[in-house]
């Protein structure tokens, strides 16, 4: 279809993908003279109603979402027998190709991405469209590693028709979830499965389940446990391989309830890569049963069956004494050690002495470290101080001490442990000035700050950062808030064009900068000679225009330079009579003809006459000059 006009506008350049139900093809927007997308639908379905149906809600979830990590629909439309979406030009590669030609990726770089995809699918949750077909191949990667989903083309909107069509499946069998492959009820949750799975292959570089056949794989969805990431490569820490762990949990209510919930732990896996602070526990779901009431005839018969249990066990009653043997001793063991530390370290209490060489510390938490180490180390007693970020207390106060306060501890002895507060983490604005607002926004969202877009007129493109308020360079905490400042285009202003006529174009020049004007066009062009003095303007004087705008000016053009001759008599004056016939002929150069341009009688007392002589530019003219027809002056003048 290359070289062919869809709606009489887009114009197909080259394909460059396709799936199962549509190949897509770049093309150039002939009326808004830009790349975009087409997908078109494949002839073989273009009769199909299910097919046409299916193209047809893909346009209508993805154009109901607007979100930066989502790829924009623009326009759609049906020609003849082509059913076609025109959507956002994406200049990248599938976040497939990215894996296949990087591996596996940085986990913080492969979190980094999940977040942006799992912000978009919260967008499209919240407006009740589930994707139902999250992968690898639906997630294009800009040049400047933005992840954008596509592809809504199997989604619906989340209801109790949310189901796998009747002796089908809808979605891609590597990476659909347990009940997609059952054909049962999807959700949310569903897209949360394939997200984790994807985010698996991402940090591994592999797929957690695999198979000689598609029906093999969806088995293995449905009972098989994965292998753990974190035992396919031990550089994935244990925050992220719980995220994924439970990301795929093959029961829906084990899993993430919400994307925001997953959002969430996937921001706070990259402060503490290492924290447990995944929950991984598993909802019961055992069904309902009928049971008999407890009763004295009941516990008759259990008591009666624990002496049999009882009697059946005697066997096993010498090696109940081993272990009971072993749990004493290690017992005797653990008290005798601590009673060693005591001993050594909060010093022994008898005696008048032992107690001069020992000090009861107060409790330091909330108070500043440097009055803490000043009074113990006046005593004697030496500190030991270990940093951390903390939220809630400002920098420098003592977050927690080991021994706590009230504690007796000999002088010289162990040194007492704070924690201090480093105060919140801090994170260092970027300068995104001059960067396209969206890309700029989820590069602040993926650093933990939540942008909010104003705008103001500038200089810069339309749709840039213009600055932002913190500015680039001062710190914020993790989850603060951030302005983006949009650029709606510079301010345009009206002023009136001043009257130029008469003026000399420096004039003109001076006049238009006081007006906020520009001087146009200058007539005549081609370097001609004109007259400096301006004879005519455009727009006229009075006329309102906005700022900037160019005032063409005109000057009257000089085809020929007119210059002055004398004709006198002389000595000779009394040799003519008193009536001398005068002729002036000439020969301009540009023309090459002889011209009579002056003929007249005159007296003697008329004399000095004065003649123009036109001379032609670049050129010259020829003159002769006749009394009474007799030749009195022959010569030439340049220009």
């Amino acid at each position: 279809m290359e070289g062919q006009v869809l709606g009489n506008r887009y114009e197909l350049v080259e394909k460059i993908g396709g799936g199962g139900m549509a190949l897509v093809y770049k093309a150039k927007c002939n009326l808004l003279n830009r790349f975009v997308a087409v997908k078109v639908l494949r002839s073989e379905f273009t009769n199909d109603e299910e097919f046409v149906k299916r193209f047809r809600i893909e346009a209508q979830a993805a154009a109901s979402l607007s979100h930066p990590n989502i790829v924009s629909i623009y326009d759609v439309g049906h020609e003849e027998s082509a059913q076609y979406i025109v959507m956002e030009y994406i200049d990248g590669v599938t976040l497939k190709e990215y894996i296949s030609q990087r591996g596996a990726l940085p986990w913080k770089e492969a979190v980094n991405i999940t977040i942006q995809i799992c912000s978009a699918i919260e967008h499209a949750h919240r407006n009740r469209i589930v994707h139902r077909d999250i992968k690898p191949h639906n997630i294009l990667m800009t040049k400047d590693g933005i992840a954008k989903v596509t592809d809504f083309g199997i989604a619906r909107a989340v209801s109790s028709s949310t189901i796998t069509m009747v002796g089908s499946t809808i979605g891609s069998v590597h990476y659909f979830s347990p009940e997609q492959a059952r054909g049962g009820f999807t959700d949310e949750k569903s897209d949360l499965y394939s997200l984790g799975i994807a985010l698996y292959e991402m940090v591994t570089g592999s797929l957690p389940f695999d198979g000689d056949t598609p029906v093999a794989i969806a088995l293995k969805h449905m009972q098989t446990e994965p292998i753990a990431p974190r035992e396919v490569n031990n550089d994935i820490p244990l925050g992220v391989n719980n995220i994924i762990m439970k990301a795929i949990k093959k029961d829906q209510n084990n899993r993430y309830q919400t994307a925001s919930e997953m959002l969430e732990d996937l921001y706070r896996v990259l402060k503490e890569p290492e924290g447990s602070f995944v929950s991984m526990e598993d909802v019961e779901s055992f069904p309902t049963r009928r049971m008999e009431a407890v009763s004295a005839e009941n516990t008759k018969v259990q008591n009666e069956a624990a002496v049999v249990d009882h009697k059946g066990d005697q066997s096993g009653k010498k090696t109940d004494k081993v272990v009971i043997w072993l749990a004493v001793t290690s017992g005797l063991v653990i008290v005798a050690v601590l009673l060693f530390l005591v001993y050594n370290f909060l010093g022994p209490s008898p005696g008048q002495g032992n107690k001069e060489n020992e000090i009861e510390i107060r409790d330091y938490v909330d108070l500043d470290i440097d009055i803490a180490k000043e009074e113990l180390e006046k005593e004697g007693i030496t500190v030991d101080v270990s940093r951390r970020n903390d939220e809630k207390k400002e920098k420098d106060l003592v977050i927690s001490q080991k021994p706590v306060g009230g504690t007796k501890i000999k002088k010289g002895g162990i040194p007492v442990q704070f924690i201090v507060s480093d105060g919140p983490e801090l994170i260092d604005i970027p300068d995104i000035s001059k960067a396209e607002y969206r890309t700029a926004e989820t590069k602040l969202i993926n650093m933990g700050l939540l942008p909010k877009i104003e705008e103001e007129f500038s200089e810069i493109p339309i749709g840039f950062v213009t600055r932002t308020v913190p500015a680039a360079g001062e710190k914020l905490k993790a989850g603060d808030s951030i302005i983006i400042y949009r650029s709606k285009g510079p301010e345009i202003k009206k002023t009136k064009v001043p009257s130029l006529t008469n003026l000399t174009k420096i004039e003109a020049q001076r006049l238009l900068v006081e007006y906020k004007l520009k001087l146009g066009k200058i007539t005549p062009e081609g370097g001609k000679p004109y007259t400096d003095k301006v004879i005519s303007q455009y727009p006229d004087a009075g006329v309102e225009v906005d700022e900037g705008s160019p005032v063409d000016i005109t000057f009257e053009e000089v085809k020929d330079r007119q210059e002055e001759i004398e004709l006198v008599l002389g000595e000779n004056a009394d040799q003519y009579g008193d009536q001398i016939n005068v002729r002036v002929e000439i020969k301009r150069s540009d023309t090459n003809k002889v011209e009579n341009i002056y003929t007249s009688t005159h007296k003697k007392e008329d004399f000095p006459l004065k003649i123009s002589i036109p001379i032609p530019m670049n050129g010259k003219t020829s003159i002769k000059t006749y009394y009474n027809e007799e030749i009195v002056d022959d010569s030439t003048l340049y220009f």
